[in-house]
């Protein structure tokens, strides 16, 4: 059993979901097997989750990573030890500086967008995450996205709203209410992370 037909069988109520999940993968592997990066975006809640993912990407997730041998050979042996394989990932969120000086002296609606604009690339990923799916930061961070070639995964409740509109996977769960729908959106993106680094380590 791989690990989205495990989440399917774990979370029937992700049935409808199934197809976006799957190309929500697709991206992510593509994204990085062409030497890309993660961007992450949310508020509130959601502004965890995307610190979350961060962290699942950037270390050891359910396997062992082996880093790099080229680099590992110019370490000290004891410290390329402690190293994990990494998968580039950035929280746009965690940049508090950036942001509030973005919110204070421009737009908050736009602040994510900003972010997008200066260190997104063609072939990157963002993953945007918006319970309602209407976060005008969010969805504002998602057109610039699109606008600069980079693929928009995002992660909203039923419906998925302007932000899945524009998305090119949009896992839309089938709930509403914002705790409900963070509550689906976890198992969905441990999923996507543990898929992503059984492919890209699994002959570790």
């Amino acid at each position: 059993m791989t690990i989205l037909e495990e989440l399917q069988s774990r979370y029937p109520q992700l049935g409808g979901c199934r197809d976006e999940i799957a190309k929500a993968l697709d991206l992510l592997l593509t994204c990085y097997r062409n030497g890309g990066q993660v961007l992450v975006c949310g508020n509130g809640g959601s502004a965890a989750d995307a610190e979350h993912i961060v962290g699942e990407l950037l270390k050891k997730f359910k396997r062992h990573r082996d880093i790099d041998a080229s680099v590992a050979a110019k370490l000290p042996p004891e410290l390329a030890a402690k190293l994990e394989g990494a998968l580039p990932a950035v929280s746009l969120v965690s940049m508090c500086g950036i942001l509030t000086a973005f919110a204070n002296d421009v737009a908050w609606e736009t602040a994510f967008a900003q972010q997008v604009y200066g260190l997104g690339r063609a072939g990157d990923v963002l993953i945007a995450l918006s319970t309602s799916g209407n976060s005008s930061n969010c969805v504002n961070a998602a057109l610039v996205a699109r606008a600069k070639g980079l693929k928009v995964i995002a992660l909203t409740g039923a419906g998925g709203g302007r932000l899945g509109a524009v998305a090119d996977a949009g896992v839309a769960v089938p709930e509403t209410e914002t705790y409900k729908v963070q509550e689906l959106h976890l198992p969905v993106y441990h999923a996507l992370c543990a898929s992503v680094e059984e492919a890209l380590f699994g002959t570790n």
